[in-house]
């Protein structure tokens, strides 16, 4: 009995010093912000495109790829 409980010990330290040895992630300094919809449309509208390149442009604008 006394074997378990020292190995249950041992288990439960082994635990909590892994678990104290990984500090938490830090959130970024600026978040990054990728344009609306909304703005993604009116910039499409500005450039005057229609049709797949269109749709191919919105899709790049919102997740923040440059043309």
């Amino acid at each position: 009995m006394k074997i378990i409980a020292a190995f249950a010990a041992t288990a439960a330290l082994a635990c909590g010093t892994a678990l104290a040895a990984e500090p938490p992630a830090a959130p970024s300094a600026t978040p990054v912000k990728h344009p609306s919809l909304k703005v993604c449309n009116k910039q499409a509208d500005a450039r005057k495109l229609t049709g797949a390149a269109r749709a191919e442009f919105v899709k790049n604008c919102q997740a923040g790829k440059k043309p």
